[in-house]
């Protein structure tokens, strides 16, 4: 049984592509904790049926479509996720897609876009959270990197110096915001079996490539990352911040 946190009860969460893979297990496992959740997301039709699935659990969420590289956009959602539960205690960084790109074809268009995707967002969001933060006496904000540059996998370089930014702007933020008892933390997921995953990349090639190269032999799945995510943002974490949580199955 997942564990749980009393003080997350009532907390107004943000979780920012949570409508499918893992941003959806992480919704849901806040929701379980009896947060208020507030997810973000382009793809307006798995947001919705996450939102009724678990509003028909007795959970407490909202869906705010929007497109992440839109910042007006990003600002208006997280507003209007305040407004219906009130300040933002705990964001949750997610959104973000790992297309394969080779160094050659990349054009400048194209790699503002894979930033704008993968790691703009978390800065502003971030930034419209704090202020909330501040006036709570604190906050967690959690976001996820990965270990494609901690191993030095190859074939997407833009996603991975993205990936490699968050932590950057993870230690930075701990460090200007820890005077408030904001904590803010990284998680850097392995290989996490989504339905993207198995759709795009599993081969038995691969499958035995990561079987592998990881300490554990199992797949791992979206709540591997969920349940660390919750603790983080948890008081049992309260002296947790500025870190890289490598969840791999110890593949790095």
């Amino acid at each position: 049984m997942p564990a749980t946190y009393p003080d997350l009860r009532d907390r107004t969460v943000i979780v920012t592509g949570g409508a499918s893979g893992i941003g959806a297990a992480i919704v849901a496992a806040f929701a379980a904790q009896g947060a208020r959740v507030g997810f973000l997301d382009f793809d307006i039709e798995a947001g919705a049926a996450l939102a009724d699935r678990l509003a028909g659990e007795d959970a407490t969420v909202r869906f705010e479509p929007v497109d992440l590289r839109d910042i007006p956009a990003l600002r208006a959602a997280i507003a209007s996720v305040r407004e219906a539960f009130g300040p933002v205690g705990t964001l949750v960084n997610n959104a973000a897609r790992d297309d394969r790109h080779p160094t050659e074809d990349v054009e400048p268009d194209y790699f503002d876009e894979r930033i704008a995707t993968n790691f703009r967002h978390h800065f502003f969001a971030s930034q419209a959270v704090l202020p909330d933060m501040i006036g709570l006496g604190g906050g967690a904000i959690i976001s996820l990197s990965s270990i494609v540059p901690l191993a030095g996998i190859g074939g997407m370089p833009v996603y991975s110096a993205s990936k490699s930014a968050v932590v950057g702007l993870v230690r930075s933020l701990a460090r200007d915001y820890g005077q408030h008892n904001i904590r803010v933390n990284a998680i850097a997921p392995g290989w996490i079996m989504t339905e993207r995953q198995k759709t795009l990349w599993l081969t038995p090639e691969a499958d035995a490539t990561r079987a592998e190269r990881q300490c554990l032999a199992r797949r791992l799945v979206p709540e591997d990352i969920a349940r660390p995510a919750v603790f983080l943002a948890s008081e049992d974490a309260s002296a947790i911040t500025g870190q890289t949580v490598v969840i791999d199955g110890g593949w790095v």
